[in-house]
């Protein structure tokens, strides 16, 4: 009984406040018809900008850190040296190498000049065959000795060369995990540097079914707490494997005009990225009524009449509605002037406003 008085009262109202419509005439109203569109979601992530290509530092052996050089931010040249282990033992090896090398190299001269002897003696019928043999024995003795201590004085240098922390290429550090005193280990992660070349933003985003069509997908970059103009970039990696933890996946995109700005390293981001969903059926968000708790729109007839069609919505977008359910593509959905009707009210299309 509601229903119809309110019916009523719309029409009363309609009628009132246009005097110059006369009774039964078509109200007129905006007539979209209704079309199947691709869907395609402005997906918004947050994350963080980071080196494209980034080394963890550490030093080959144990050792106690007698001095750091860099700090976190700091450009740094490649040989620059970083940081230094206590060497003291490795300056010993290296002597003892050298005092070895040495003295290897005076008996290769001594067995060099008793062997050149033992053959000229031989040569003049005063030497034997086994004393030159005995003197050739001793030579080739003396030169792998030489070559032992060769080897070892390198594997000396190479001790002492690794205390010494240097970088391997021009970058900037972005992490400190070591100060003087501290005791580290072999291979043990103690300072991080960020190469030059280029920058990247990181985000944990949603698995969405979509989420595959965004490789190589442009992206729009806006920093978040430095003022910076916005920044383009493209999708270059989507991990295949997602988080068990947080239930998202690593995405990687590229940033085009980051000109290696330092300044941008770990500064946070937001990125809009367009993913393709379902395609759906596309109506103007002003056709959008309700039928009890259901959304709804009014479907024009073949009489131009209408009726009101509950429906289901699939993607809000911009000034559009994609529809999923209730009606199809071609039918004619009432835009602008809805809420002015009531079950079988005629309507016509309105004139454009010039």
């Amino acid at each position: 009984m509601r229903v119809f008085r309110f019916a009523w009262f719309i029409a009363a109202v309609g009628a009132s406040a246009s005097p110059a419509l006369p009774q039964g005439e078509p109200l007129r109203v905006e007539l979209v018809a209704a079309r199947e569109r691709a869907v395609r979601l402005d997906l918004q992530l947050s994350g963080s900008i980071a080196a494209t290509d980034s080394v963890e530092m550490s030093f080959r052996q144990a050792g106690r850190v007698t001095g750091v050089l860099v700090d976190e931010g700091d450009r740094v040249r490649q040989g620059q040296e970083l940081a230094r282990l206590d060497s003291v033992q490795q300056d010993q090896a290296l002597r003892v190498a050298e005092a070895g090398l040495a003295a290897a190299r005076a008996g290769l001269a001594q067995a060099r000049q008793a062997a050149d002897r033992a053959e000229a003696l031989l040569a003049r019928g005063v030497g034997t065959r086994a004393a030159r043999d005995e003197a050739l024995q001793a030579l080739s003795e003396a030169q792998g000795a030489t070559e032992r201590a060769e080897s070892t004085l390198d594997q000396a240098r190479r001790a002492v060369g690794d205390t010494i922390l240097r970088a391997p290429t021009d970058a900037v550090v972005t992490a400190r995990d070591m100060a003087p005193g501290q005791i580290v280990g072999a291979a043990q992660a103690v300072l991080t540097i960020a190469t030059l070349e280029g920058l990247e933003a990181v985000f944990d985003a949603p698995d969405h079914p979509g989420l595959d069509s965004a490789l190589g997908a442009p992206v729009r970059l806006e920093t978040i707490d430095i003022d910076r103009p916005p920044m383009r970039g493209t999708v270059t990696e989507i991990s295949p494997l997602v988080d068990p933890a947080t239930g998202t996946v690593t995405l990687r995109v590229g940033i085009d005009d980051g000109d290696g700005d330092t300044a941008l390293l770990g500064a946070a981001v937001r990125g809009h990225v367009d993913i393709a969903a379902n395609a759906g059926i596309a109506v103007p968000w002003t056709a959008l009524m309700r039928d009890g708790d259901r959304p709804a729109v009014w479907r024009l007839d073949g009489e131009n009449r209408v009726s009101l069609v509950p429906v289901t919505i699939g993607h809000f977008a911009n000034d559009v509605v994609y529809l999923s359910g209730g009606i199809r593509a071609g039918d004619v959905v009432v835009g602008a002037g809805s809420q002015l009707l009531y079950p079988g009210r005629q309507v016509r299309q309105a004139e454009a406003l010039p």
